[in-house]
């Protein structure tokens, strides 16, 4: 869907222009799906299920992952890349759940990623996205 609206409104473009970079990028959003989304969706079947010891498990999963990636967030301004793009797109809305899935990040270890976060977060695009809903997970 969101490769689908990036070529029916091509201007900016939110996946790299040339096919290496392109397929990077599609890679990045694979990965984030099948490794971090993927947990975020066992995080909260286990929840839902009252089985808080696998919720636990895979919190850490999770959280640990996120902390050993977070370097990679000092070299340029947004996910591998010094343009926001449609990788972006896809860690925002799990980074912006954290706290709703009980992961809370180690500021002090992190402060890439939390830049990061907190850039994506104050883009107006991104706060104009959020339903009510939304907006609420973090109030």
């Amino acid at each position: 869907m969101m490769e689908y609206l990036d070529e029916r409104f091509p201007h900016p473009p939110l996946l790299p222009v040339y096919p290496v970079a392109r397929a990077e990028s599609r890679l990045y959003m694979y990965r984030i799906q099948r490794d971090w989304c993927d947990l975020a969706d066992k995080i909260i079947e286990a929840s839902m299920a009252d089985d808080e010891d696998t919720a636990e498990e895979v919190r850490k999963e999770l959280r640990d992952s996120l902390v050993s990636i977070s370097p990679i967030f000092a070299d340029k301004p947004f996910f591998m890349s010094e343009e926001f793009t449609l990788v972006d797109c896809c860690l925002a809305p799990l980074l912006w759940r954290l706290p709703l899935l009980g992961i809370d990040i180690p500021e002090e270890q992190c402060k890439p990623l939390v830049k990061y976060m907190e850039r994506l977060f104050e883009r107006e695009s991104f706060q104009i996205s959020l339903s009510e809903a939304e907006r609420e997970m973090r109030d």
